[in-house]
Order: C-alpha cells, then sequence, then structure tokens
C-alpha cells in the first residue's frame, strides 16, 4: 500500500454523507480526568466503545447518537487502580459491566455541535450536555475507503450522582470527560 502524501481527512463538515456510522472503536476514546489529592489531575481511558451515529448533516437535529463503553475496559496508569475501579465498591463492573450514552437532542452550529443525551453509569441514568467540536472528515486510504470523520466532545459531571462516591473528597467529585470519537460509514 502506497501511504498518501497528505492526511486524507479535511476539516470540512461537506464531506459528511447521509447515513448511519459506526464507532470505529481502535480510533475512539472515552478519557476521564479527577483531581487527586489536591496534588494532580489524573487521567484514564475506557477502551473499545460500540455504537452508531445516525447523521444527515442536512436535518443535524435528525441526528441520533449511542454509544457503550465497557467498564471491564478501563485503564489507569495503574493495574491496581484498573482493578480496584471495576470492584464493587467503585463501577461494580460485574453487576454493571457497560456505561451508555444515548443522545436525545442534537444542535449543530457551522462545525460545532451540542448534543444532550442520558448518560447511565452504575445503573444510574443522568442528562448530560455534550460540547462537540467537527475535527474531520474524508475517505479512509485502506481496505474500502468508506467515508470516515470525527469529533471530539467534552462535558463535566459529578460521581457521586451515579452512586460512585468512594474516595470522595481525596478524589474530586467533579470528573471532565473528553470524548474523541471516530466513526466509519456502514
Amino acid at each position: 500500500m502506497t501511504m498518501p502524501t497528505k492526511a486524507p481527512g479535511t476539516p470540512n463538515p461537506a464531506v459528511v454523507t447521509k447515513g448511519t456510522y459506526k464507532i470505529d472503536p481502535d480510533h475512539t476514546q472515552v478519557v476521564f480526568t479527577v483531581n487527586r489529592l489536591g496534588f494532580t489531575e489524573y487521567s484514564g481511558l475506557f477502551n473499545s466503545p460500540t455504537g452508531t451515529l445516525v447523521l444527515d448533516p442536512k436535518a443535524p437535529a435528525s441526528s441520533k447518537v449511542e454509544v457503550s463503553f465497557p467498564i471491564a475496559k478501563v485503564r489507569t496508569t495503574s493495574p491496581e487502580l484498573d482493578a480496584g475501579l471495576q470492584a464493587a465498591d467503585f463501577f461494580d463492573s460485574a453487576k454493571f459491566p457497560n456505561a451508555t450514552f444515548v443522545s436525545t437532542k442534537v444542535v449543530a452550529a457551522g462545525s460545532n455541535a451540542t448534543i444532550t443525551g442520558n448518560l447511565t453509569i452504575h445503573g444510574v441514568t443522568r442528562l448530560v450536555v455534550l460540547k462537540a467540536r467537527f475535527v474531520g472528515a474524508g475517505r479512509e486510504f485502506w481496505g474500502d475507503k468508506k467515508i470516515a470523520f470525527g469529533f471530539a466532545a467534552t462535558t463535566s459531571i459529578k460521581r457521586s450522582e451515579f452512586g460512585l462516591s468512594n474516595s470522595i473528597p481525596l478524589v474530586s467529585d467533579r470528573v471532565d470527560l473528553t470524548i474523541n470519537a471516530g466513526f466509519e460509514a456502514q
């Protein structure tokens, strides 16, 4: 395979076409950041999310995104912490194996969007608002050369509102989330 001379993606949203897109689990990250002991900002991520996005660029309000990420795939820089986060006194991945986000409203403004939806973690569902930014789109240069695109989104939640109060205030109640999402046309 010959490598392209420039990246195939462009920040032009007009490249995105109407259709159903599948999340690219190898290029999607749900990153969380908390304050640890008042000393450091500490981040981890959830790997291997699954989901779909139904999109019509001419009618963005009709868009729908659904994402699920397995709690057992939480990763930090500490294997002991990874195991602790999955334990019964925290995420309880045996009882609550997945967290999900299902959009209820999408409002687009140029290359940005506000995506409102239901986030379910630890069996508790709360309404959250994601501030999303279109990153780029284009045809992949390998395989079947499907249209691919991505966006980055941010929000903050209080983990106590999801029944995750372990170690507050040593570890902050506020959790900043960054979602780097990649999608491929189906």
